[in-house]
């Protein structure tokens, strides 16, 4: 069985859900391997109020024992703690104990009225609710299981933000885990300490003016193995899948691995990763322009995912609209919202990543244990140690 997740629930509903198939039974999971990626979905400058009311922690509802996976499905459960203050009225989940009013005012930008045409509503909560990036904790409790995965044969997921707003960062091919050490620290998860302050001092002056700000995160993957993914069908290729992993995190509207588009500006001779041996190395390169990936396949290494986040599309100062009711021009309908959630798309974008690498590992290894997989994953290291 393929390794897959869904999500289920809505961003104001009684709990957001993740139900994982395709485990390996016997993997070892604690509950910080997803928690503590939960909590740094919710940190960053320019976060709303919504981060104050929530403390996502993951409930598990099927598929451990002891802590270690059963092999079964795998069902995470993240309680909405502001539930109880909707449950009565606005998202009751049977009838409601009084009258409540139709949304009508779609939000530039977001999935309101294209969503009200398609599913044929006067009532845009219908729509927002399942649409918002609240969702997105359910992808990461799903990435924190595939991370736990990875991490069993030394491959590590990281990410930070190199670009908000006008303020940015020179990008690197260089860049290593230890790099990383500290990076939650930024309060806008920047490596670059100037970068950082800039960032922040951006984030504020939109905020002051009733504006949103989107940016540019990366992902990196460390010690990825190669040979995951395959160039024999265009689905099958790694760069395939993370694109359609990433442009499915709410907000993002562009996806690049390595160079990317840059790659399109220089000549061969500039743009592809010499390949070189020695003893005790192996192969390897001295670049990293392709991102890790050549023929929808890793190499070696390190993947390197980069994606832009457009800005919030709830402003505090609504854009323009048109009430779906009486078809009079309006402001945007307005509820709390982030300034800013590129440090948190980062986060998510790492979950994508991850997921994407662990399910080409179980691919290429299989194995309904980790028994199996561990002695797959051996010998194909004894093979590599030979070539």
């Amino acid at each position: 069985m393929a390794l897959t997740y869904r999500t289920a629930g809505e961003s104001h509903g009684p709990a957001l859900i993740a139900l994982v198939e395709g485990l390996p039974a016997g993997l070892p999971l604690r509950p910080e391997d997803v928690d503590d990626d939960l909590a740094r979905r919710q940190l960053g400058y320019g976060r709303g109020g919504r981060m104050k009311i929530e403390r996502d922690r993951v409930q598990v509802q099927s598929g451990l024992r002891h802590g270690r996976t059963l092999g079964s499905p795998l069902a995470l459960m993240i309680p909405n703690l502001d539930f109880p203050n909707w449950a009565a009225d606005r998202m009751a989940v049977w009838e409601p104990a009084a009258e409540v009013d139709a949304i009508t005012l779609p939000r530039p930008g977001h999935a309101d009225l294209a969503g009200m045409q398609k599913y044929e509503t006067d009532d845009l909560r219908n729509i927002l609710e399942r649409a918002s990036a609240r969702e997105t904790a359910a992808r990461v409790a799903a990435g924190g299981v595939a991370k736990a995965l990875l991490r069993r044969y030394g491959m590590e997921v990281r990410s930070h933000v190199v670009r908000v707003g006008a303020e940015a960062v020179d990008l690197r091919d260089d860049l290593a885990l230890e790099d990383f050490a500290e990076v939650d620290e930024s309060p806008v998860r920047c490596l670059d300490p100037d970068a950082s302050a800039r960032m922040r001092a951006a984030i504020k002056t939109a905020g002051q003016s009733h504006d949103t700000l989107g940016g540019v995160f990366e992902v990196w993957a460390f010690g990825v193995l190669p040979g995951l993914g395959s160039h024999v069908t265009g689905e099958s290729r790694l760069d395939a899948r993370i694109g359609e992993a990433f442009l499915g995190i709410q907000a993002i509207k562009g996806v690049e691995v390595g160079a990317g588009f840059h790659l399109g500006t220089v000549p061969g001779s500039q743009a592809h990763d010499e390949i070189f041996w020695d003893e005790g190395h192996g192969y390897h390169r001295r670049t990293n322009r392709s991102g890790g990936l050549e023929g929808g396949m890793t190499h070696g290494a390190p993947v390197v995912v980069r994606a832009v986040m457009k800005p919030i599309s709830t402003l505090s100062r609504p854009l323009a609209s048109v009430d779906v009711a009486t078809k009079e021009a309006r402001a945007a309908f307005k509820e709390r919202s982030d300034i800013c959630a590129v440090p948190a798309a980062a986060v998510i974008g790492e979950a994508a990543l991850a997921f994407v690498l662990a399910r080409a590992l179980l691919e290429k290894f299989g194995g309904d244990s980790i028994a199996h997989l561990d002695a797959a994953v051996e010998r194909y290291r004894a093979v590599l140690a030979r070539s």
